[in-house]
């Protein structure tokens, strides 16, 4: 089985309970391929391959004494190095905090060991979350970016280095490196994925970012993420979702899609407009055409008062202490930040309910998912910049889930998203919404 390292977790990981193959096969597969890839790639910040194939001897030791074993068991995963790992470094891509090392692992992170994951090592993040870009290339063509500023994790999932990997999102870290690495990516519902233990650049927006080569592996991944914790204060109890079986089945009826373009659709590249062009009408009578209201238009400057202002705050002690350490795009973006008034910050975070409840209704009474690009076009030439996050800021800012759906490609070859978008708490049906899309532009 020497192609471990692109099969699903899924697969992966029934494989492992049965006795097929091992948790220390699996790895060796994965190391293998960044040993292959990575040079090219650059997806890894931290990587130690001694410690990864002890997780997954014990991984093994474990299965093999009869305990009951996890639905990840023995399943490497890599983490985004702003999300804290207790046996390895988590230096928020800055050199600030080099050599930072957690007391206790985040959240998400516990909940990985719990199901049973191997914790590949720590995935490439832009500095502190936010523009200027790591070291990572993009797979597909290494001069160009593969996005940010979950990076790394979009990179190593789209390289087969990995099956599985976490990032965030405050404005399109997610979906646009999905997007231009070609993979499912996954901003679920705001809330729903505790962030306790991850870098907080922005609380109102930020989200736990979920990266996969199959909506299956999205959804058994969010089945062992989602839930309460008392840490993150806008995580609240709700019933266990079953992700899997609902983003399996049928819809019971067609689902109906809106195709919003949006105010920004003039910045959208031609060969990306073309393509959704093509999908709309291969659609049909499935998918109609949704204008934004005026005061909808406004909201990207929402977006931008409200998750400035707050990281400024959560950057006031690097700003304070250690200015000359930062990039100069992120200290431009602090001092705008920092130049949010308390009427314009408060103005925007109260006009955020009534946009989800406009939102709301349209999907109440009409849609099951807006279709609209993951980002203007394919992974842009360079590696100064991680590209645009504009068509994503709406939706995160909304804390609507949010998916990527790796669909077509550009005029260059490179891979182009189509991004679905459902109510809030609407996950599990989103996913299955995407799943149909998928099935039905098959031949």
């Amino acid at each position: 089985m020497s192609d471990l390292h692109w099969r699903s977790a899924t697969e992966l990981a029934q494989r492992i309970r049965d006795g097929v193959v091992s948790s220390v096969d699996v790895v060796e597969a994965c190391l293998a391929r960044i040993r292959d890839a990575d040079a090219d790639v650059q997806a890894w910040t931290f990587l130690d391959p001694d410690y990864a194939i002890v997780q997954a001897r014990a991984a093994d030791d474990y299965r093999l004494s009869g305990q009951p074993v996890g639905a990840l068991h023995g399943v490497p995963v890599g983490i985004k190095d702003i999300i804290d790992t207790a046996d390895m470094p988590t230096e928020n891509g800055s050199p600030l905090h080099a050599g930072r090392t957690p007391s206790r692992d985040a959240a998400v992170v516990a909940r990985l060991r719990g199901a049973g994951a191997v914790i590949m090592g720590k995935t490439v993040t832009t500095e502190f979350a936010t523009r200027h870009p790591g070291k990572t290339r993009n797979p597909h063509n290494p001069t160009h970016t593969p996005g940010g500023s979950s990076s790394g994790s979009a990179a190593a999932v789209a390289a087969g280095m990995v099956p599985l990997a976490l990032g965030s999102q405050t404005g399109g870290s997610t979906i646009r490196p999905a997007s231009y690495c070609g993979v499912y990516g996954l901003k679920p519902t705001h809330g729903l994925i505790s962030r306790h233990g991850m870098w907080e650049l922005s609380r109102t927006v930020d989200h736990v970012g979920l990266f996969a080569r199959s909506l299956e592996d999205l959804a058994l991944l969010m089945e062992e993420l989602a839930g309460h914790d008392e840490g993150d204060p806008d995580t609240r109890p709700r019933a266990r979702v079953p992700y899997r079986v609902v983003a399996a089945e049928e819809p019971p009826l067609p689902p109906m899609l809106g195709f919003m373009k949006t105010p920004l659709w003039d910045r959208v590249d031609a060969d990306a407009k073309g393509a959704f062009a093509e999908l709309t009408e291969r659609l049909g009578d499935r998918v109609e055409e949704v204008e934004l209201s005026v005061a909808t238009a406004e909201a990207w400057r929402w977006h931008e008062a409200i998750s400035g202002a707050e990281m400024a705050l959560s950057l006031r002690r690097e700003w304070e202490t250690g200015r000359d350490g930062l990039s100069p795009e992120l200290r431009a973006r602090i001092e705008r930040g920092r130049a949010v008034s308390a009427v314009e910050y408060l103005y925007a975070r109260a006009r955020v309910p009534e946009l989800v409840a406009a939102f709301t209704e349209l999907f109440e009474q009409r849609y099951d998912a807006i279709l609209t690009p993951s980002a203007f076009g394919t992974a842009p030439v360079g590696l100064e910049s991680t590209g645009d996050p504009a068509m994503c800021a709406l939706w995160t800012l909304c804390g609507m889930p949010a998916v990527n759906v790796p669909l077509m490609q550009g005029a260059n070859g490179l891979p182009l998203g189509v991004q679905l978008v459902g109510p809030r708490h609407g996950d599990a049906r989103l996913l299955r919404t995407a799943r149909w899309l998928v099935g039905s532009l098959s031949p």
